[in-house]
């Protein structure tokens, strides 16, 4: 009888866990494998052997066999759409900030697979490597941003023929991103600012934007101004700035994505993982238009800086008029989870921000405002038992399947994927 019993209980556990949802990333493998790197500074690259330079404004493939020098910036004008073929290496141009541009009606179709990934790259020798090597992808869109007249041009020195997006189509389709690695971008076009590693400008949401990895980005890894996007299973690892940051009315779903922070790193900023807002400037805003919404699902935001020792604030940082939605995932390791502008606060604010199902692990605080001000109201928020946010405090190599980005990585939770299955020990 005590046996039928102790089966019965058992089974009454499986049934729970595996009704509960999984938290952080997921797949049934790690889909880090073949595709990605997380030693980039000594991979082997082979010498450019062509130059990609000037106007792309006729449909352009470049080829596997070949290697490319990006040199200056390289504009796909004229609705023209650049191919990529699965495993072509393009190396951006140190001298001239070699950076690729993405206009308003073109498209680039960079589709690499897991065993054959396209790369983006420095064309600095092993060793020599570092963020800010050449400048970036940029992307331009004719959906939606929330700037007065539906329109902007993006700040980065560019071609003012070539740099302008935004427009009413929702649904407008700059192409396909996929099996992408971009590795030591981030170098300034002007004095005043950093490319990002992939900057998407007004992007519609037919465009495909999936398993990309940065790595190394002089500012921030992923940036979105506007635009209504999908994006899934993206990396982000040591950004010098934010991993993920959205801004100008930015419509998003994220889902399965990491981000991989290291303390030496970020500048001196306070750089986050996640950074939102609605708008550069209030006077900049139309009220007719939206503001900016995100919904992440199965987020993992991990800062790997050992014993916690706060170089490194907060996981999230959130400014007022923002929605922002955070499900099924675990953030671990940073000094605070939540930081939010104090203006947040105001006028119904906190309703736009929703978490549920959340494990934080060795998080020290849940929640700050900027001013450090400790708030009744937003204390009693961020602990009520609705949001089942579990806490634990548990080293990030018993927490994770493989936490050692020089081993074979795999950042999913061990022990069931759940919440439930989170050890608690120090």
């Amino acid at each position: 009888m005590k046996k039928a019993i102790l089966i019965i209980i058992n089974l009454i556990s499986v049934i729970s866990l595996n009704a509960q949802q999984i938290n952080g990333i997921t797949g049934t493998e790690n889909w880090f494998n073949n595709w990605t790197d997380f030693k980039p500074k000594t991979t082997e690259y082979n010498e450019s052997t062509h130059i990609l330079n000037g106007i792309i404004d006729t449909n352009t493939t470049l080829s596997k066999k070949n290697t490319y020098l990006l040199m200056n910036v390289v504009y796909i004008t004229n609705n023209a759409t650049l191919t990529i073929e699965p495993g072509t290496i393009i190396r951006g141009d140190f001298a001239t900030c070699g950076t690729l541009v993405v206009t308003k009606g073109a498209k680039i179709i960079a589709e690499g697979t897991a065993t054959d990934p396209i790369v983006f790259t420095s064309n600095k020798n092993v060793s020599e490597r570092k963020p800010g090597d050449w400048g970036g992808i940029i992307m331009l869109g004719d959906a939606p941003i929330n700037k007065f007249g539906g329109a902007g041009a993006l700040d980065f020195n560019l071609n003012p023929k070539y740099n302008t997006y935004g427009g009413s189509n929702s649904e407008s389709d700059s192409g396909i991103l996929k099996y992408v690695r971009i590795e030591f971008s981030g170098r300034k076009l002007n004095a005043l600012k950093e490319l990002n590693g992939l900057s998407l400008a007004g992007v519609g949401n037919k465009t495909k934007i999936e398993y990309i990895q940065i790595s190394f980005s002089n500012d921030d890894s992923f940036e979105s101004y506007g635009g209504d996007l999908k994006l899934n299973n993206l990396i982000s690892f040591r950004a010098t700035d934010d991993d993920f940051d959205f801004t100008l009315g930015a419509q998003c779903f994220i889902n399965n994505s990491v981000a991989i922070r290291y303390p030496f790193s970020s500048d001196v900023s306070r750089s986050r993982c996640f950074e939102v807002d609605s708008y550069d400037k209030i006077e900049n805003y139309d009220s007719e238009r939206k503001l900016t919404k995100i919904t992440a699902n199965n987020i993992t935001l991990i800062n790997n800086e050992d014993n916690n020792q706060g170089l490194i604030k907060e996981a999230i940082y959130i400014k007022k008029d923002s929605f922002f939605e955070l499900t099924n995932s675990v953030v671990s390791g940073f000094n605070q989870f939540l930081l939010l502008e104090d203006k947040a606060l105001l006028n119904s604010n906190l309703d736009k921000i929703k978490f549920q199902n959340l494990v934080l692990n060795d998080c020290k605080t849940k929640v700050e405002l900027e001013s450090s001000i400790i708030n009744k109201t937003l204390e009693e928020w961020i602990t009520n038992d609705s949001l089942k946010i579990t806490t634990s405090h548990t080293d990030r190599k018993f927490l994770f399947v493989e936490s050692d980005v020089k081993k074979n990585p795999d950042f999913r939770l061990k022990d069931g994927n759940s919440a439930s299955a989170v050890l608690v020990v120090k």
